[in-house]
């Protein structure tokens, strides 16, 4: 059993952040992940470029020098992982948390490979992991997939993308163009008003030429290996079909929120509870940071806005907790 004054849950950009806010206050700290290095950032589509510029992308005041203002993903890898090995930052990867216990002020977690104690936590586990799944029949079939990674695969394919956000644009149309036949199920009665400002109008043109298919205020009744049920305000339809993306959007792990004891809000979207000045939770010394704060709302936290998290928390462990 190994103890540190501190252990970070989760190696994305923020739980980076948080280890060297840590390192630089002399804070005995670890991060745990469970996968590589950003792990989230690593399963993005292969050719996704951010909607934010790499300045906002920064974190500890590095600079992210990118080829273009919005950089690709092999551009944040890069970046974030030299901030990890550059700083030589205790991370341990492929080593996902398995239980949480607090017991007299003391935390003990559960590894697949070790068991720690530690007096604070800071969960940073963002919320890519989890997919807000369509509960249809045949949602379980292999040709169904909640990830977009590479559009070589469904060349020549009939494809269903299920969704109207960037995640569904980009599919959409990468997929389209490597030679995949389209067809985009949405659920409201247009292409999602946050997607990305030099795409939407590609997307849009490309339905109203008949290069790709929409149905608009459409759901997915049922999948079966050959076709895909659509419930449409004309009706249902049957369409052929060999692959779905359903690009539906992730949650956050709300109950490894609950097993630490931290309380959520009963209003659907889970809001958890923490202070607003410190991030700090209803659990004594049990802190969040990033994306995770915004329960089902995963849009109101992001990189950009989410690493003053690491300086809020880390101030307050050294300032208010004396460590």
């Amino acid at each position: 059993m190994q103890h540190k004054e501190l252990i970070i849950i989760g190696g994305g950009p923020i739980g980076i952040a948080c280890g060297l806010e840590a390192k630089k206050n002399g804070i005995d700290y670890l991060i745990l992940e469970k996968g590589t290095i950003v792990n989230s950032l690593f399963n993005y589509p292969v050719n996704m470029q951010f909607f934010s510029s790499s300045e906002k992308l920064e974190i500890d005041n590095i600079p992210f020098i990118s080829k273009e203002a919005k950089p690709k993903r092999s551009e944040a890898l890069e970046y974030y992982r030299r901030i990890v090995t550059s700083n030589d930052l205790n991370i341990h990867l492929f080593e996902p948390v398995k239980n949480v216990e607090r017991k007299d002020g003391v935390f003990t977690i559960n590894t697949s490979k070790e068991t720690y104690t530690a007096q604070y936590i800071i969960v940073a586990t963002g919320f890519y992991d989890l997919p807000n799944t369509m509960g249809v029949p045949g949602e379980d079939l292999p040709k169904v997939k909640h990830y977009y990674n590479d559009p070589h695969y469904y060349a020549m394919q009939k494809l269903a993308v299920i969704g109207a956000s960037n995640s569904a644009v980009d599919a959409a149309l990468e997929c389209y163009r490597k030679g995949a036949d389209v067809t985009m199920i949405i659920r409201g009665p247009e292409i999602g008003r946050r997607v990305k400002y030099w795409v939407k109008p590609d997307i849009e043109n490309r339905i109203a030429e008949g290069s790709i298919k929409a149905y608009y205020n459409a759901t997915i009744s049922s999948i079966t290996p050959e076709k895909i049920d659509i419930n449409t305000p004309e009706g249902e339809i049957s369409i052929a079909n060999d692959y779905v993306l359903a690009l539906t959007g992730y949650k956050p792990n709300f109950d490894f929120l609950k097993k630490l004891g931290v309380h959520l809000s009963d209003d659907g979207k889970y809001y958890p509870q923490y202070d607003e000045n410190t991030m700090e939770t209803n659990v004594p010394n049990l802190y969040l940071a990033g994306v995770i704060c915004g329960g089902m709302d995963t849009h109101l936290w992001f990189i950009e806005n989410s690493r003053i998290h690491a300086k809020m928390i880390l101030e307050n462990i050294r300032k208010t907790h004396k460590v």
